[in-house]
């Protein structure tokens, strides 16, 4: 079987699509990893055969559903996972509505889905789809297992003291590209004819973003002038700017801005956890590591859920009384006496489900087995020499358009950013294969498994 698996955020996605990957080409199959312009090029080309193209959501913008409409007609598949999950919010209603519609189901062949939370919701507000919605849990969740605690390497920009880890979700007043080009394409998506209120969200969300980051500014500089027992990693959202990280928090000792890799060994490795409502808060209530809600002012438009989580302060004052009460734990092994009883784990298993006995990526890969049984189709055999050429001719192509761009500005439209150069750089060959080496040996594959990065964008995982 064919799987063509689409990434869009490099941080956030790369290690648990490696995982399904790699327990998808130990049992046979043959798995892409790339960037949605190799994919949806390759497949309209039809310089890929047929397969199951799993994508990041069914987000129901016209230019999605066109995209689908024609891999579909091409005769692949449509599988989706949400990335995005809903996590961070109380119930799964709004994003059942914003994030999906009957169309875009429609057009799926299978849902999978984080836990009871959103496949329950999902299954009764499309009943008539109910049978294609299955809950697995995620594979990015896999990963906090303790079973792959081998497999988070250790970074060298990892401090040598204990650490604090601070998680910034303020990436409406940090983002790499302007504001509004936010509004702008979430008009081309179709967002405000979906929520016709989240035209005012998007703007109250940017002032609570603003009042949050300055909120968590003079909150580590408190920490600096109070502390000289520990450091500070903080850790921006996959869409904030480090750049701007660096010029707010430029000359504040013991502080790191890190946003290396996935933040799973960023969780594991410090002594606490402080954030201000995103979804390592869940990570951390799993994995039972002290977690601290700042909420320095009233908040109208944050993630109701996940701010409901951990030990909730106030104050700077407050927050390095308990900052302090946590690392002094540390010293004696004994930070699982402060993990917060009062919170209610079963409501995070809700929102994320988990089985003991088998990985929610195996899960996945069966559901995909089951649909590839009596469609012959998804299995024929690609020229992968072709496909890889057909890259570097669309890598060339795009090389050549952004030199037009710069001799020529005035004969095309002025677009400021690139989303692709922050969401997903380019791939380092040796980092891919020493993920791949690690998963296989942690999960205990004995056959061989083939690694070869194919562009810059792509990576290609099979059976030898």
């Amino acid at each position: 079987m064919n799987i063509y698996i689409h990434i869009e955020n490099i941080i956030r996605e790369l290690d648990g699509k490696l995982l399904v990957a790699i327990l998808a080409a130990s049992r046979g199959h043959q798995v892409i990893l790339s960037d949605i312009e190799s994919l949806e090029k390759g497949l309209k080309k039809k310089i890929l055969v047929p397969g199951i193209f799993h994508t990041k959501s069914l987000t129901p913008s016209e230019a999605k559903i066109t995209r689908h409409q024609a891999i579909i007609e091409n005769g692949s598949l449509i599988s989706s996972m949400d990335e995005e999950g809903g996590l961070v919010e109380e119930g799964y209603e709004r994003e059942s509505k914003f994030r999906f519609s009957e169309q875009s189901i429609e057009q799926a062949s299978v849902i999978f889905g984080w836990g009871q939370d959103d496949t329950e919701t999902l299954s009764r507000v499309y009943s008539k789809h109910s049978g294609k919605i299955y809950k697995t849990g995620s594979p990015r969740a896999d990963l906090w297992r303790s079973s792959f605690s081998d497999y988070w390497s250790i970074s060298k920009s990892t401090p040598k003291r204990p650490f604090l880890l601070m998680i910034s979700h303020m990436s409406h007043a940090n983002y790499v590209i302007p504001f509004y080009n936010i509004i702008a394409d979430a008009r081309k998506g179709g967002k405000f004819k979906r929520d016709p209120m989240w035209f005012s969200k998007k703007f109250g969300m940017a002032a609570e973003h603003y009042l949050s980051t300055a909120a968590f500014i003079k909150a580590i500089e408190y920490f600096s002038k109070s502390n000289s027992d520990y450091d500070i990693v903080l850790r921006p959202h996959p869409n904030e700017s480090i750049q701007s990280w660096e010029v707010f928090l430029k000359d504040i000792p013991n502080v790191h801005i890190i946003r290396e890799g996935s933040v799973t060994p960023w969780v594991n490795r410090s002594f606490a956890v402080m954030h201000n409502g995103c979804t390592t808060g869940l990570e951390a209530v799993f994995s039972e590591k002290p977690l601290i809600t700042y909420l320095p002012f009233k908040q109208e438009y944050a993630n109701d859920f996940s701010i409901g989580l951990g030990h909730k302060v106030k104050t700077k004052e407050e927050l390095l009384m308990k900052v302090n009460e946590f690392f002094n734990f540390s010293k004696t092994n004994s930070l699982k006496n402060l993990y917060d009883s009062s919170v209610d784990k079963n409501k995070v298993f809700k929102k994320i489900y988990f089985d003991e006995n088998e990985l929610s990526a195996k899960k996945i890969i069966k559901v995909w087995e089951s649909l590839s049984a009596t469609n012959e189709k998804l299995s024929r055999p690609n020229n992968w020499i072709k496909f890889k050429m057909f890259l570097t001719i669309i890598k060339l192509r795009g090389i050549i358009g952004r030199l037009l761009k710069k001799i020529f500005p005035k004969n095309f439209s002025q677009v400021s950013y690139n989303k692709e150069d922050f969401k997903f750089p380019s791939l380092r060959e040796k980092d891919i294969l020493e993920r791949v080496t690690r998963l296989q040996h942690i999960l205990g594959i004995k056959e061989k498994i083939d690694c070869k990065i194919l562009s810059e964008k792509t990576i290609l995982i099979k059976r030898s």
